[in-house]
């Protein structure tokens, strides 16, 4: 007489391979991931021009930094520096490029590992940024027969451009920083001058060769990109323009060196509020009130100086994308001040 069946054992011994199959799942799929990203990924073709008019190489103490020109018109030079993400690039700042190109001379800098600016395998720093912003001024101020630059920067590149003006104050005659970093109560600091805060066991686990590009290459996937922009923008409506131009940048050759040393905390100083409150220069100052970059606790430390001004637009950390006109108003009003009393 056949024994009888226990159904509870039968599903139990038939379920255990499939569940040990379930479980290995997740690691079948990260390996094809990473087999998919060494071999088959496809690769952005050439990157185009980010912006209009004439783009060179600069050589410099950080190496080779693309710069974007348009001096058709005389005046005082503008640079612009882009901010510091995943897939940075010089379109971050293109609608003041496009705009004060028809007044004066404006010029836009690749920060080192982004753009067409050399992408090597290194640690990048806040010094090293410095530097680039400090090479690509002297060399702009000497096509102006010595003329100081006005200068705008986004984001945490507002640190390295802080950075850079104390060092050679001689080369800049205003700052306008764009949704600065170093206000907030993560990032903001009076740690020793030049420090930063990289960790290099985070640098060597994200970059290690195995799995490096492919979390690289994850992180700048289009549902990823998108869902940054609209943190950044606080809001769904994004510029679809940058997002087509991050696509295709971040998927260049080396793209992905750079942001291995941000996400390892190499490109954070610990000196930037320290920096901000040392600065004698006339500084402009705009931010946002919407998204994820609206943590400004420290700002009072500057607000009310007299060579401080600052300003908060209902926007996300782009404003200047969402409002060009407020901003571009309010910068020129800044800079027509302080020239009149220069």
């Amino acid at each position: 007489m056949a024994a009888p069946i226990d159904p509870d054992r039968e599903v139990g011994s038939w379920a255990r391979p499939g569940l040990k199959s379930l479980a290995l799942l997740p690691l079948a799929a990260a390996g094809g991931w990473i087999a998919w990203s060494h071999l088959g990924l496809n690769r952005a073709g050439p990157l185009p021009p980010a912006l209009s008019g004439r783009r060179s190489t600069l050589r410099t103490r950080s190496g080779r930094v693309g710069l974007y020109t348009a001096d058709a018109k005389a005046g005082r030079p503008l640079l612009l520096i882009h901010s510091i993400n995943a897939a940075a690039n010089a379109y971050e700042v293109r609608p003041l490029y496009e705009h004060y190109r028809a007044s004066r001379p404006v010029y836009a800098l690749e920060l080192p590992g982004f753009g067409f600016s050399e992408r090597a395998d290194r640690i990048y720093t806040p010094r090293l940024m410095a530097d680039a912003i400090l090479d690509a001024a002297a060399e702009i101020a000497g096509r102006h027969g010595g003329m100081p630059v006005d200068a705008i920067a986004l984001s945490l590149s507002c640190a390295y451009l802080a950075r850079a003006a104390l060092d050679r104050p001689d080369l800049f005659s205003t700052l306008g920083l764009i949704s600065p970093a170093g206000f907030d109560g993560r990032l903001s600091g009076y740690g020793p001058a030049e420090a930063d805060r990289g960790n290099p066991l985070a640098r060597q686990l994200a970059a290690f060769p195995l799995w490096g590009r492919p979390l690289f290459d994850a992180l700048v996937s289009r549902p990823s990109m998108r869902f940054f922009l609209e943190k950044t923008w606080g809001s769904r409506d994004i510029d679809e323009g940058l997002f087509a131009y991050d696509q295709i940048s971040a998927h260049q050759p080396g793209a992905e060196h750079a942001p291995f040393s941000f996400l390892s905390g190499y490109l954070f100083p610990e000196d930037a509020t320290r920096s901000y409150e040392a600065l004698t220069l006339p500084v402009f100052m705009i931010h946002g009130s919407r998204g994820d970059f609206v943590d400004y606790r420290h700002v009072g430390e500057v607000a009310g100086r007299p060579n401080w001004t600052c300003l908060r637009l209902p926007t996300g950390a782009f404003p200047h994308f969402e409002d060009r006109a407020a901003v571009t108003r309010a910068y020129d009003a800044f800079v027509s001040d302080h020239a009149r009393s220069a």
